[in-house]
């Protein structure tokens, strides 16, 4: 399919955390003006506290609504195509995607395609306490999605160290080279001892912390692999009305 000469116009849900916004932001500029493009983004500014206790609690169908809400708001000033680049408010994907007032571009189902595509069959996720213990929302498991591929979980002591490290990250939108090290050894400590295939980055602030020339592990960058998505969206020509 040829890319467009007139992006679609792609609205944002910022603010879950900032840095991930900064993050999706930029990795979205450059990748138009790569292209000799000028981008056509819209964004909204979710509140960042609420979502994480709605999605703690698993208030579902609140905070789908509350999401959706947003989403209205970027229709409005004329978003065509949208996405929520964050895990935790992935816990009511489902929901969402029944009553968003636009299309959405799934960053689960950029995952699953990524790892069934890589042929991963043993894998184990870093990210946030709540992504790595609900299994990335139940994605590993469902008949139909990833349930062919085996998920390790790292010990209690690893799953703190992940995701008190990811927790830092996330509150100062960048990382240490601490941080870095931390991460980087447990990643090759699992790969060998339980031996897998790879590591999927299952968090959008891990951008901060793993790149392209620093990650010497099979992985998977899921905030990556979803701006790939996001722009693929952008560029491909509307669906007829």
């Amino acid at each position: 399919m040829e890319p467009t000469l007139h992006p679609r116009a792609f609205g944002l849900v910022a603010g879950l955390g900032v840095g991930a916004g900064i993050f999706y932001y930029k990795a979205l500029v450059d990748a138009h003006l790569a292209l000799g493009l000028s981008p056509r983004l819209l964004m909204v500014h979710a509140d960042v506290r609420y979502v994480l206790a709605q999605a703690a609690a698993r208030n579902i169908e609140q905070l789908a609504q509350y999401l959706a809400g947003l989403l209205k708001q970027i229709a409005l000033g004329g978003a065509e195509i949208a996405s929520i680049p964050a895990f935790a408010p992935q816990v009511c994907a489902a929901e969402l995607a029944a009553i968003a007032p636009l299309p959405l571009i799934s960053l689960l189902d950029t995952i699953s395609t990524a790892v069934a595509q890589k042929r991963f069959r043993r894998v184990a996720l870093f990210g946030a306490r709540v992504t790595m213990e609900t299994k990335l929302f139940g994605v590993f498991g469902t008949p139909g999605m990833l349930s062919e591929i085996e998920l390790i979980m790292p010990t209690p002591a690893e799953v703190d160290l992940i995701a008190d490290t990811y927790t830092r990250v996330v509150e100062r939108a960048e990382a240490s080279e601490e941080d870095f090290n931390h991460l980087r050894t447990l990643a090759h400590t699992l790969i060998d001892r339980e031996q897998l295939d790879g590591i999927i980055l299952a968090g959008t602030d891990l951008a901060f912390v793993f790149n392209p020339g620093n990650t010497d592990f099979p992985h998977l960058d899921g905030a990556r692999l979803h701006v790939d998505a996001i722009m693929q969206q952008i560029l491909s020509p509307p669906p007829p009305r």
